[in-house]
C-alpha cells in the first residue's frame, strides 16, 4: 500500500480523475487556466493526482493496481472526478466502455470507488446531466452520476451521498470554465464546502449565483431591445438568435475564459450549456422561437407581462444610435455629447 503524501506534514488530499463518454473539453479548458495554471492551482488546493488520462504517466496494470486498492479500501480517496457521462449501453450493461485491462465497465469502477470517496465531483454538463452525449435517441444510453437529464438518478441514484455527506458536486458547462473546479477544490481543501454551497441541481453557487446576462457586453442593446437579426451583429441575440444568457446560471462575462472571452464575445448566443438537457432545445441553437411575436425564452423570474410592457417602452425609446449599430458587425455611430451637438 502506498503512504499517502504529505505537505509540511499534513496530508495530502487524493484526488482520482476518470474520463467516460465525452470530447475530454473540460480536461481542454482546465489546461488552458491562468493565474494560476492547472498545477499550480493543485498545488495550492494541497491536492495530489492519483491518476488523470491525460496528465498522469502511469498506465496500463499500474492503473488497474491503483483502482483495485481503492476500491477495496486499502487507499484512501478523498475526492472522485468523473469527466464525460456515463455509458450504461447496451442494454444496462455498460460495455460499451470497459476499462482496459480490467475486463469491467466503467460504470462498474464508479459505481465501487464513488462508496470509497468523501467528495464525489461530476466535471462538465456530460457528467452532471448526460449533457451532448446523452442527446438524440442516445443510443449508448449515457447519464450523468446522479442524473438522468432532468430526472434524479443516474448511475449513482438520487439518494447518494458521499462520505463527507454530500451529493455528487455538478459543475456542469460545456465546457466548464477552469475556476469553477478549482474554487470548489479549495473549498472542498479547505474543509469549507457544505450543502449550503450548492444549487438546485447540487451546482456550485460560487458560479450559479450569476446569470450569463450580468456582465454582458452587449447589455445596452439589450435594455432597448435593440436587437441582432444575423450571428456578425453587434446587437442583442436574445430576441432573434436564441441568446438564452437571460436564463443560463454561470459568470461566464464576469470572468471570461483566458481572461477576454465568452461564447457572447465571440459573437455566439449563450446556449445556457449549465443546464440539464441543454442539448435537446427543440430547435437551433441560433434561433427564438416566438409566440404571437413574444420570445418564449424570457429572463429568469420574469413574469410574461412585465416583460411585453417593458420591451414595448424600450424600444419605443430607443437611440438612433443603437438602431444602427445592433445590426452592424461594427460600431458605426458613437455616442454624442449633445452639449456639442451641431445640426
Amino acid at each position: 500500500m502506498a503512504q499517502p503524501k504529505t505537505n509540511g506534514g499534513k496530508r495530502r488530499l487524493r484526488m482520482l480523475w476518470l474520463q467516460s463518454g465525452g470530447c475530454g473539453g473540460c480536461t481542454l479548458s482546465l489546461l488552458g487556466a491562468e493565474g494560476p495554471d492547472l498545477l499550480t492551482a493543485f498545488e495550492a488546493a494541497n491536492i495530489e493526482v492519483l491518476w488523470h488520462p491525460s496528465l498522469s504517466e502511469l498506465s496500463g496494470r499500474g492503473v488497474i493496481e491503483l483502482l483495485e486498492r481503492i476500491a477495496a479500501g486499502e487507499e484512501p480517496l478523498d475526492i472522485l472526478c468523473l469527466e464525460g457521462a456515463v455509458m450504461r449501453g447496451p442494454n444496462g450493461s455498460g460495455r460499451f466502455h470497459m476499462m482496459s485491462g480490467s475486463d469491467r465497465p466503467v460504470m462498474a469502477w464508479l459505481k465501487d470507488l464513488a462508496q470509497q470517496a468523501d467528495y464525489v465531483v461530476a466535471v462538465g454538463s456530460c457528467a452532471a446531466f448526460g449533457g451532448i452525449t446523452a442527446a438524440g435517441l442516445n443510443e449508448v444510453e449515457a447519464c450523468g452520476l446522479a442524473y438522468d437529464g432532468t430526472e434524479a438518478g443516474g448511475l449513482l441514484g438520487a439518494d447518494f451521498r458521499s462520505r463527507a455527506g454530500l451529493p455528487v458536486v455538478n459543475i456542469s458547462g460545456c465546457p466548464i470554465h477552469p475556476d469553477w473546479l478549482t474554487e470548489a477544490l479549495h473549498q472542498i481543501a479547505a474543509g469549507s464546502f457544505t450543502a449550503q454551497h450548492l444549487d438546485e441541481w447540487e451546482r456550485p453557487l460560487a458560479y450559479t449565483v450569476h446569470l450569463v446576462h450580468h456582465g454582458c457586453a452587449r447589455n445596452e442593446f439589450y435594455e432597448f431591445k435593440a436587437s441582432a437579426e444575423k450571428l456578425c451583429d453587434l446587437g442583442c441575440m436574445m430576441e432573434n438568435l436564441g441568446c438564452k444568457g437571460t436564463q443560463a446560471r454561470a459568470d461566464c462575462n464576469i470572468r471570461p475564459w483566458n481572461g477576454s472571452g465568452s461564447c457572447i464575445d465571440g459573437g455566439y448566443p449563450c446556449i445556457n450549456c449549465t443546464a440539464p438537457v441543454f442539448e435537446e432545445p427543440g430547435h437551433t441553437f441560433t434561433e427564438t422561437p416566438k409566440v404571437s411575436g413574444i420570445p418564449i425564452g424570457l429572463p429568469t423570474d420574469m413574469p410574461k407581462a412585465w416583460f411585453v410592457a417593458l420591451a414595448s417602452l424600450s424600444k419605443a425609446a430607443t437611440p438612433a444610435r443603437l438602431k444602427k449599430n445592433a445590426v452592424e458587425d461594427h460600431l458605426v455611430l458613437p455616442p454624442v455629447d449633445r452639449r456639442k451637438q451641431t445640426s
